[in-house]
């Protein structure tokens, strides 16, 4: 009989003489590119933290932009009513009978009525206060204030009358506002693109400024995207991650793709906060490792396929959506702040699309706009906050 597991040693032992072990030739490449390379500015991106390695002996720098970012977790809650709602629905479908679907509507009422009375415009301006919201706090108050009592409402209807908590109807009094019995006005479709931005604007004018702040040659700039970002299958390819979107922007598209690697299964630098220096720097030569063993690879192509057509990263435009498009693979192109068939298709692509990262819906489209206005948030326009009449709980 055969054995299932036999492997000729001969073979191994050249299969490891140039990869698959610390010694191979493919390894030793990798270090000798790596110390051979120009010192250049390194900026690594973990799922919460900018880190800028900027080379020559100097130390590195940290911005944290996601969980450590005031306001975030606030916005964050108030994009998951339509979520959250369409999510108790579909509990309610699987198993119409069963208490699941009403004790998880009762705990989702209490969370939502305790928000409601803790949002003041006293929160998001003194509490939240976020530099990019600034002049803008009256009227978030008054959009969660609406969100949340919308959401109340859509719940105790559900609770009083079970028959009449079905997709359409959530649709039709909620989402999209086309109906009444909810004492819909605004569309929470809206709301939900509003927090978006809003999360989006506050980190591009962050990320923006501080990488403005610093002295980076773009065209040589190495980018590594590490670690997992979002949920397991999302961000990772340059047009599905926000991250990607937001340094694009910081550079005014002058870093080219080539330069920006993502590596979802690479171990991303840890640390605390207050960030200790010598902890961060502790990552760098690991990380810089990593980017020119990739690098490494790829200019193997020219020396052994000259005369070829080359790869020529594409930076993916957006499809234009027309009157009769029934399917994108890609999120649509924005036409403007008015624009709902292309943000609602967005929030469907960003449920439907596994590689898709849920808060990156409308980043790209801060970013552009900061990038456009001088990285000044108050001439940004906020589509679904801006110019929509919520009613004035607050002045």
């Amino acid at each position: 009989m055969t054995n299932p597991n036999f492997q000729s040693p001969e073979f191994i032992r050249l299969f490891e003489t140039y990869t698959a072990s610390a010694d191979s030739i493919g390894a030793k490449l990798a270090r000798a590119t790596a110390e051979a390379a120009p010192d250049r500015a390194l900026i690594v991106a973990t799922a919460a933290d900018f880190i800028l390695f900027p080379g020559r002996g100097r130390p590195p720098e940290v911005e944290g932009y996601r969980l450590t970012t005031r306001g975030f977790k606030e916005l964050a809650a108030v994009s998951h009513f339509g979520p959250a709602l369409a999510s108790l629905v579909r509990l309610r479908e699987i198993d119409p009978q069963g208490t699941l679907w009403r004790t998880e509507a009762e705990r989702l009422l209490a969370s939502t009525v305790a928000a409601r009375e803790a949002n003041s415009v006293a929160l998001w301006r003194d509490e939240i206060a976020v530099p990019a919201y600034r002049g803008r706090e009256v009227a978030i108050a008054n959009m969660v204030h609406y969100a949340c009592e919308l959401t109340e409402r859509c719940i105790h209807r559900a609770l009083a009358a079970p028959h009449t908590f079905t997709a359409d109807d959530l649709r039709t009094h909620c989402l999209e506002a086309t109906g009444s019995e909810a004492g819909a006005t605004v569309p929470m479709n809206k709301v939900m693109i509003a927090t978006f931005f809003l999360v989006g604007l506050d980190t591009g004018h962050r990320v923006i400024g501080w990488f403005d702040r610093h002295d980076i040659d773009w065209a040589h700039a190495m980018v590594l995207i590490v670690g997992r970002q979002g949920r397991p299958t999302a961000g990772v390819t340059w047009s599905t991650n926000a991250v990607c979107s937001m340094i694009l922007a910081a550079s005014r598209h002058a870093l080219p793709l080539e330069r920006v690697y993502i590596a979802p299964h690479a171990p991303a630098p840890t640390f605390t906060y207050p960030v200790e220096t010598a902890a961060v720097a502790a990552h760098e030569m690991p990380m810089r490792k990593l980017w020119w063993s990739t690098r490494a690879m790829s200019d193997l192509g020219p020396m052994m396929y000259e005369g070829y057509p080359r790869f020529a990263p594409g930076r993916g435009s957006r499809p234009v959506l027309q009157p009769d498009t029934t399917e994108v693979s890609e999120m649509p192109a924005i036409g403007g702040p008015e624009d709902w068939r292309a943000f609602n298709t967005r929030m469907r692509v960003i449920l439907e699309d596994p590689r898709q990262l849920l808060a990156g819906c409308v980043t790209d489209y801060a970013a552009d706009q900061l990038q456009a206005n001088g990285n000044d948030p108050r001439k940004a326009v906020v589509p679904g906050l801006d110019g929509i009449d919520y009613p004035a709980y607050f002045s």
